[in-house]
Formats: C-alpha cells, sequence, structure tokens
C-alpha cells in the first residue's frame, strides 16, 4: 500500500479540509473527472454517454454514514427519482444502481430509528429494490468498512429473498474474502470483487500491495469456478489479463462475467475491452456529498493529489 494512504485517509476525515474542499464547485476539473455532477439529469447523461460508448453502468448516489432519518429517506427518494428517468429514457437495461447501506439507515441511532438501523436500512433497500424491478434494472449492495460487513451480507440476505438479482460486493484485501466468495458464489447470484478502499487495521486485512493482488486471484478464481455471475472491480492490466485466463480455463462465455471501472479512470480501456467483445460496467457516483468518495480515489491513486491540493491552494 502506498505510505500515503493513511495521510489521505486521514484527510477524508478532517472536517476543516473538508469545509474548504466542499466550497469547490463540483465542476471544478478535479471533481469533474470522478463524479459527473450532483444531479440526476447529469448523472443521467453520464449515463446516455456510457451507452453510446457499449459501456454498461451501475450508479451510486453519493452518502454514507446517515445519522438522520429524513436524510435515509432523502437517499431513498434520489433513488427512485435516478431510476425512473433512467425508464424514462430508455437506460435502465443497461445500467443498475449501487446502494450503501449506511446511507439507507444502517448506523442510524436509536432515537432516529424505534425498530434499529437494520430494519430501516433493509426496508428502505426493499423500496429502492422495487423501483429497480419497476425500472427493469436491478441493485447491488456495496460493502463498507469492515465492521459493517456481517451486517451487509445479513440484510442482502434478507433482501435476496424477494428479490434474488441483488448484487453482492467482497473486498479483496480484507482476511475473510475468499471464504465469502465461495458463500456467495452459486447460481444466479452476482458478486462484485474489488481490492477495497478503506483504511482497515492488519487485524481484519491485508495491508501489502502483493498479500492484496493475490487475495484478489484467490477471490477471482473461487468466483469464476462457482456458478454466480463474477463482477470483477479492477483497473490493473495484470489482473485483467489474468481474469480472461481464468475465465478461458473455465469457459465462461462473454457475459457470464463482467469487468466493472470506475467512472474517470481508464476511459480508453473501458472503450477497448468492450470493443473485443469484454461486459464493462462504469461505476459512476453523483451527488453533493463526493467528497469522501473523491478523497479514497486519491488514496487509490495519489498522483493526483497535486491537483487536488492545487485546485484547494487556488481557492485561498
Amino acid at each position: 500500500m502506498s505510505v500515503l494512504r493513511g495521510p489521505l485517509m486521514w484527510l477524508a476525515r478532517n472536517e476543516r479540509v473538508k469545509d474548504l474542499a466542499t466550497t469547490m464547485p463540483v465542476t471544478s476539473s478535479v471533481v469533474a473527472g470522478y463524479v459527473p455532477g450532483e444531479s440526476t439529469a447529469e448523472v443521467v447523461e453520464a449515463v446516455a454517454a456510457c451507452e453510446a460508448d457499449g459501456l454498461l453502468t451501475t450508479i451510486d448516489f453519493l452518502g454514507e454514514d446517515t445519522v438522520e432519518a429524513a436524510q435515509a429517506q432523502a437517499c431513498v427518494a434520489a433513488y427512485v427519482e435516478l431510476l425512473e428517468q433512467l425508464a424514462a429514457r430508455g437506460l435502465a437495461r443497461g445500467s443498475e444502481v449501487s446502494v450503501k447501506l449506511t446511507a439507507l439507515g444502517l448506523a442510524l441511532p436509536a432515537s432516529q430509528a424505534p425498530q434499529g438501523g437494520h430494519r430501516t436500512a433493509l426496508e428502505n433497500a426493499r423500496t429502492v429494490c422495487r423501483a429497480a424491478r419497476n425500472a427493469g434494472t436491478q441493485v447491488t449492495v456495496d460493502m463498507e468498512d469492515h465492521t459493517t460487513t456481517d451486517a451487509t451480507l445479513a440484510v442482502l440476505r434478507e433482501l435476496r429473498k424477494d428479490f434474488p438479482e441483488t448484487g453482492a460486493v467482497v473486498q479483496a484485501y480484507l482476511r475473510r474474502t475468499e471464504a465469502d466468495c465461495r458463500a456467495l458464489a452459486h447460481e444466479g447470484s452476482r458478486v462484485r470483487l474489488c481490492k477495497g478502499a478503506y483504511d482497515e487495521p492488519a487485524s481484519v486485512a491485508f495491508t501489502d500491495k502483493h498479500e492484496v493482488d493475490r487475495s484478489y486471484v484467490r477471490c477471482m478464481r473461487v468466483l469464476m469456478a462457482g456458478e454466480g455471475h463474477p463482477m470483477l472491480a479492477t483497473h490493473d492490466p495484470r489482473m485483467i489479463e489474468i481474469a480472461r485466463s481464468i475465465a478461458g480455463r473455465h469457459q465462461r462465455e462473454p457475459g457470464s462475467y463482467e469487468f466493472q471501472m470506475l467512472y474517470g479512470i481508464r476511459p480508453e480501456e473501458q472503450k477497448r475491452l468492450a470493443a473485443e467483445g469484454e461486459t464493462v460496467r462504469v461505476y459512476i457516483p453523483y451527488g453533493s456529498e463526493w467528497y469522501g468518495y473523491l478523497v479514497r480515489r486519491l488514496a487509490e491513486r495519489p498522483q493526483n493529489l497535486s491537483f487536488f491540493v492545487k485546485s484547494l491552494v487556488s481557492k485561498k
């Protein structure tokens, strides 16, 4: 892992820096490179542009660690509006939505969620899943830091009783993830495998880049050998080639798995893979709560830090 990762994750939690950063227009060059906008209309246009390039999409309304019930409800409403707009534009078939359960109320205090955060998040997620099904698409439940992993998987299991198409996410840097992949690699199960973007302790996560890479490959093998639909979230050319090799070994047809990449990261590679017949899905975030997301992206790609700092300095 980069030596800059720790300081960058501290930056994500620093309220003073956050206040300064969030005064920048969302159209600034740094933010716009990762987040197409704050409004539903802006993200729908980004989805349309991806579709024109032969790319599928998954859309995330940014926000997490919600501590107010009204904020969780606003998040649900944003997803419902988005899904309606995607359906109206004929874009729902090639897109889906990604939701974070803490944005839907998983961590709400008892004063805000008398029925408990788990039940609140589950009911809110059901509302989003229902809207997605009505629009002709589906939902993937994002994974967050390790303290929420068991709760997230528990909600996922309940959601899949009524919405079996709901996707799961696992993070290769967690030591538990290979076992989680084995449990999830069953028929009809969509599973996104990513490396992980939170600052986790060594007791639960691999902290060396090479260890994370080895874990990612082990998890890929489990998912590719299973009967589910692997969704491989990586920008690493070496991992992409390994994945294609493993897919061939298991005689997986195109469309029986997919690659996923973040909006603004290696766009030409996204189009190249799609042109070669691979299924490629772009993860597109939007909304006003972009700060934490942006800093996690910087932690993954510290070479972008200089551009971010210059933008902050020029604002003073």
